[in-house]
């Protein structure tokens, strides 16, 4: 069983807490992405393109019983790095929780206030997605 979205969110606010400075963020937000495991090449057509990203980002989602499933790439790091929070906090969460979850942590862990504007665009759009298939699945 998944953790609470909840749960999840504070993990990572405790994990951002520990830098002090944004470019130590960042990198970590790299990081994140590139732990993401590979995305299957099939999912790597234009069906999958989240759009309204600057960078290319590819989001499948499957459901398993009664949980969403998500697999993300992104043909850039730093994008690569928040799809992967993204894909951690809301894999494995049943639909319901995903449309109905405002995201605090994204506020308390400051992500949009360190991105450019096409950048946290490109965030809304990746959090519209995954909320949209959770409506298709719910």
């Amino acid at each position: 069983m998944s953790k609470p979205i909840s749960e999840i969110e504070n993990e990572l606010a405790e994990e951002f807490d520990l830098f002090d400075d944004q470019m130590d963020k960042y990198e970590y937000i790299i990081d994140l992405g590139k732990k993401l495991p590979p995305l299957a090449p099939q999912y790597l057509q234009d069906d999958f393109l989240v759009k309204g990203c600057q960078s290319k980002v590819w989001l499948h989602a499957y459901i398993e019983g009664d949980r969403i499933f998500f697999e993300a790439d992104s043909n850039s790091s730093i994008t690569k790095g928040i799809i992967a929070i993204l894909v951690r906090v809301f894999s494995g969460q049943k639909p319901s929780e995903i449309i109905n979850n405002p995201l605090a942590f994204i506020d308390r862990i400051q992500l949009r206030s360190h991105l450019s504007s096409q950048r946290s665009n490109g965030l809304t759009a990746m959090i519209q997605r995954m909320k949209t298939y959770a409506t298709a699945f719910a």
